[in-house]
């Protein structure tokens, strides 16, 4: 399910970072989006690790920790930025160091690093002033590395889901989605971000690389990962746990598991050296 914002059109990617409610709204239930939100692939961050000159790496938009601690797993040190403090203080219970701000606004106090990576979070960074807050942070020939996770069910439980959205959230985008849409989607968003750090001057041509993997679900599984999204945390519980019933009833209608296709899509740019 794209994890598009509720309760409102889809945001163009250079103005989803205005949206502060929705960007900050993840961390109502962080031990929850902890546990159920999708791990990146491990050959995507070697590929990461390996197009920088070092291994300090700063997370923007670090959530609970969970692309920070598949750094630390490679052997890097992270320092995490992230706007909302529960999530930020669930990363710090993980070992690792948080500073709690917006990425444009965040003070690096001199430091500067090798990688600056964000999963799942670019989008609600300005896009511009985002890659100039990264290459004055990046040292010269370090690598900024935004990446998603993209979700993609079965076709058939796709439009059940979207149909439960459509009934009970009718003015939430995800029953306006057309069914197997989601690629393309976050394909605009890694155009918009590239255009984004072109704008800034500090880079070289950003580059595009897909990663595809799978992952299956059970219904309760897949039900906590939905309570994690842009198109549920804001909404009201009553409402919330209708929605998860809909959706659990569509699973229980296909079997009860089910797989899930996914795909990485990753943006990178190297810093340029004078």
């Amino acid at each position: 399910m794209p994890t598009i914002p509720s309760g409102q059109p889809p945001l163009p990617q250079q103005e989803s970072h205005r949206a502060r409610e929705i960007a900050e709204s993840f961390g109502v239930d962080a031990e929850r989006y902890d546990r159920s939100r999708p791990r990146y692939p491990e050959a995507m961050v070697q590929a990461i690790i390996a197009a920088g000159p070092g291994r300090d790496v700063l997370d923007v938009g670090i959530g609970t920790g969970i692309v920070a601690r598949q750094f630390h797993a490679a052997g890097c040190h992270v320092v995490g930025v992230e706007p909302d403090e529960r999530m930020a203080e669930f990363a710090r219970r993980g070992g690792t160091e948080v500073e709690v701000s917006t990425f444009e606004t965040w003070d690096p106090a001199g430091r500067t690093f090798d990688l600056v990576v964000a999963g799942q979070a670019w989008h609600w960074v300005d896009t511009v002033a985002g890659a100039a807050k990264a290459a004055e942070v990046l040292r010269p020939g370090g690598v900024l590395a935004p990446f998603w996770n993209v979700s993609q069910p079965p076709p058939e439980l796709e439009r059940a889901f979207a149909d439960v959205f459509r009934r009970l959230v009718p003015d939430s985008p995800v029953g306006r989605i057309p069914t197997g849409s989601a690629l393309q989607l976050y394909a605009s968003m890694c155009d918009k971000t590239s255009d984004g750090i072109r704008q800034s001057g500090a880079f070289g041509e950003p580059q595009q690389q897909q990663f595809q993997w799978e992952q299956q679900y059970t219904r309760d599984e897949w039900l906590e990962y939905s309570a994690t999204t842009g198109a549920t945390t804001r909404l009201p519980q009553p409402l919330l746990d209708q929605v998860l019933a809909g959706l659990g009833t569509a699973i229980d209608a296909a079997g009860g598991t089910f797989t899930v296709q996914y795909t990485a899509a990753m943006v990178t740019a190297v810093r340029k050296i004078s």
